[in-house]
């Protein structure tokens, strides 16, 4: 473990000496992810990128890059795109990575699964806000807005998130 890990406790997520307040995936903590079991994979996953909604906040990181009104990320096993950011339309199935709510206004995207997916090990694991306290997602970390607006300028694509 390094000082910019951000590591799951049975409290939060740890991570600058502070341990965040989080919800994880409405299946629990899985070692044999499946997509839409609704698990959070264990494991040690990399940070590979941070998305933000341009027209509701500046560039948190100066790593991040702006979401656009039609991407969207792949989570149907037969798409060829599956687990990668996509343009919409798409002729398979995906999530709208610009909502209407706030839940994906800032994304931090890990490793799972990626850049070589397996299909059907799972997509789209997230860092972002989340829905509310104690409300599951469907496999990624939820954080509190201002917990997540805190995090984003203070980790590095060298942070790893550690789930076991």
């Amino acid at each position: 473990m390094t000082p910019t890990d951000l590591v799951l406790t049975p409290l939060g997520l740890r991570f600058g000496g502070r341990v965040l307040p989080c919800t994880i995936g409405r299946g629990g903590l899985s070692a044999a992810k499946a997509e839409g079991d609704g698990a959070t994979p264990l494991g040690v996953h990399r940070l590979i990128g941070m998305l933000y909604r341009p027209d509701r906040m500046a560039p948190p990181a100066n790593w991040a890059l702006p979401i656009r009104p039609r991407d969207g990320w792949s989570d149907d096993v037969a798409d060829p795109d599956y687990n990668l950011i996509i343009r919409r339309p798409h002729p398979f199935g995906h999530e709208r990575l610009w909502r209407a709510d706030p839940l994906y206004d800032l994304v931090v995207l890990t490793d799972w699964n990626w850049p070589q997916a397996r299909k059907g090990a799972g997509s789209a694991i997230f860092i972002h806000q989340w829905r509310g306290a104690g409300r599951p997602t469907e496999g990624c970390i939820g954080l509190a807005r201002d917990d997540l607006r805190w995090l984003a300028p203070r980790i590095t694509l060298q942070s790893r998130l550690i789930v076991g």
